[in-house]
C-alpha cells in the first residue's frame, strides 16, 4: 500500500512539473546550460569578444534563449580575480503592459528550474514574484537555490524589468559578492 501510495505521490509531482513547463521550456534549458558552467568562469560559453573597455571585456555568450535580443558574457578586470557574468537581454517594448505579461511569463518559465551542476546534487531556482509598477521603477525578482550547494553558493540569478528608452527585461547571472559585473557596461 505504501508504495502504491508513493508512486501516486511521485506520479503527481511529475505530472504537475510537465504542466508548469518546469523540463521542456528553452529558457530553463539555457540557464541550465549557464548556471553548469559558472565553475568554469563560463569558458565554455564565451564566444568572440564584441568590446573591449579599460576593467572590461564582452564576449558573445554561445548559449542564448531563443527569441532573446542580445546575450553577453562580462569579464570585470578591476580586481586581482576576473570576475563574470552572464546577461541576456530577453524583451524590449515601449508598451509598459506587454512588457509586464512577458514578464509574468518569463518569471513562470524560470521558477521551479531544476539545474544540475556536474559533481552536485540538483538544485531548484525558486524566486517570490514581485509585480511591476509603471512608475518607471525597475522590479527585480532574485532567484535563490534551494538548498544552496557550496558549489554555486554566491551565484545568484535575477530578472529584470527596467525602463531606458523603452522597457527591457533582462536575464542575469552573477556572482553575488561582485553585482556590479553583472550590469557595468
Amino acid at each position: 500500500m505504501k508504495s502504491v501510495t508513493l508512486s501516486l505521490l511521485l506520479f503527481t509531482n511529475i505530472l504537475h512539473a510537465t504542466a508548469q513547463g518546469v523540463f521542456s521550456n528553452q529558457t530553463n534549458a539555457a540557464l541550465q546550460k549557464v548556471i553548469g558552467d559558472y565553475p568554469n568562469r563560463f569558458n565554455n560559453i564565451k564566444g568572440d569578444r564584441l568590446q573591449q573597455h579599460e576593467r572590461s571585456t564582452e564576449y558573445r555568450s554561445k548559449v542564448e534563449v531563443p527569441g532573446s535580443i542580445n546575450c553577453v558574457i562580462r569579464e570585470n578586470n578591476s580586481k586581482p580575480e576576473a570576475v563574470f557574468s552572464w546577461t541576456c537581454e530577453m524583451f524590449g517594448s515601449p508598451n509598459f503592459d506587454k512588457a509586464k505579461t512577458k514578464f509574468q511569463e518569463l518569471y513562470n518559465q524560470i521558477r521551479n528550474t531544476i539545474i544540475k551542476i556536474e559533481g552536485e546534487k540538483p538544485v531548484i531556482l525558486n524566486g517570490q514574484y514581485e509585480e511591476p509598477t509603471s512608475d518607471n521603477q525597475p522590479t527585480t525578482i532574485r532567484f535563490q537555490f534551494l538548498p544552496a550547494s557550496e558549489a554555486i553558493q554566491q551565484l545568484k540569478v535575477e530578472l529584470v524589468l527596467q525602463y531606458g528608452n523603452e522597457w527591457t527585461i533582462s536575464l542575469c547571472v552573477y556572482d553575488q559578492e561582485k553585482q556590479y559585473a553583472a550590469i557595468a557596461r
